[in-house]
């Protein structure tokens, strides 16, 4: 039986559109062929996410995301088809992670310890990991910093390169050497200097050598002195020292009373340093002392008489 070509051109369009439609349900992550369980997860965030992306059990594919739904309240539910055959407890958690550098999302499961599986069309619960390029943030901000010092440090190579700076250090070594020939020319006149003046060095040397001999000398004397000095000490401890100072307090304190004597109105010299009255009765009394003796002096006739014959006084 010879078949026409309109069949055959017939039979090749639906095997065509057959093979369209599965491939594209396959994309979308359909598996027609086997059987599978549908999962759910609602997300924040699915930057970098995709249907058909892969879910991964320890980096071994188990499914496929077939559906992703955005929601009024801006987050995102996020279906899975996973093969029937592996079973996922009913706490295993849904992450979103990285799978490279460019920003490639994954959802990985972190099965559950849970006994009780999860059931078709069930919701996980989901997370979101961060990005490996937000993980290197920190990397990348010590690189910059190094960077920057590396930049600073080639700058400061550069200046050292620089014909100016090369000049002003050879003008430095050349000041150096002027310096050091400067050096050099003083050290020879000192030691001209020393060569001439090796006769006063000597002579100096010799007195500093007598001086020397003077100065053991007198450490002789002072050493005498030294054991002199302590002799006495020796003998002043030795001393009843504690009875004299006793006796001179003792004469203090009454040195002290006889003074408190005098300043208080006991006494005649008591009365004489502190009574007017007693001064200007023995100043009366020496005033008329003295016109008696001055009066006896010119008339003494009137106060002693003699008599030869025993004649009565006039």
């Amino acid at each position: 039986m010879k078949i026409s070509n309109e069949t055959k051109i017939g039979a090749l369009t639906v095997i065509a559109i057959t093979i369209l439609v599965l491939g594209y349900s396959f994309l979308k992550g359909n598996d027609i062929f086997s059987g599978s369980n549908k999962f759910y997860a609602v997300y924040n965030s699915v930057e970098g996410l995709g249907v058909s992306k892969p879910v991964l059990v320890n980096g071994f594919q188990i499914g496929r995301i077939s559906k992703m739904e955005l929601q009024p309240d801006g987050r995102t539910i996020v279906e899975f088809k996973i093969e029937e055959k592996y079973d996922v407890p009913n706490n295993t958690l849904a992450k979103l992670e990285s799978t490279d550098l460019l920003g490639s999302k994954a959802i990985v499961f972190e099965l559950g310890n849970s006994k009780i599986l999860a059931e078709n069309k069930d919701t996980l619960k989901a997370d979101i990991q961060g990005s490996l390029a937000e993980s290197l943030q920190p990397i990348q901000k010590k690189a910059e910093q190094l960077m920057s010092r590396l930049d600073s440090s080639l700058a400061a190579i550069n200046k050292i390169l620089n014909p100016n700076f090369q000049k002003n250090v050879d003008r430095s070594f050349m000041s150096i050497a002027n310096s050091l020939q400067t050096l050099e020319g003083v050290t020879k006149k000192i030691d001209n200097l020393v060569g001439s003046q090796t006769k006063h060095i000597d002579g100096i040397l010799s007195n500093a050598e007598v001086v020397s001999a003077n100065l053991k000398t007198s450490t002789v004397h002072v050493n005498g002195i030294t054991s002199n000095f302590e002799k006495v000490s020796a003998d002043i401890a030795a001393s009843n020292i504690k009875n004299t100072l006793d006796n001179a307090n003792k004469a203090m304190a009454d040195l002290q009373a006889t003074i408190a004597n005098i300043n208080s109105t006991k006494g005649t010299l008591g009365l004489l340093m502190n009574d007017d009255k007693v001064y200007r009765n023995m100043d009366n009394a020496t005033n008329s002392l003295n016109n008696l003796l001055i009066d006896l002096k010119a008339h003494p006739k009137r106060y002693v008489s003699f008599s030869v014959f025993g004649g009565k006084k006039d």
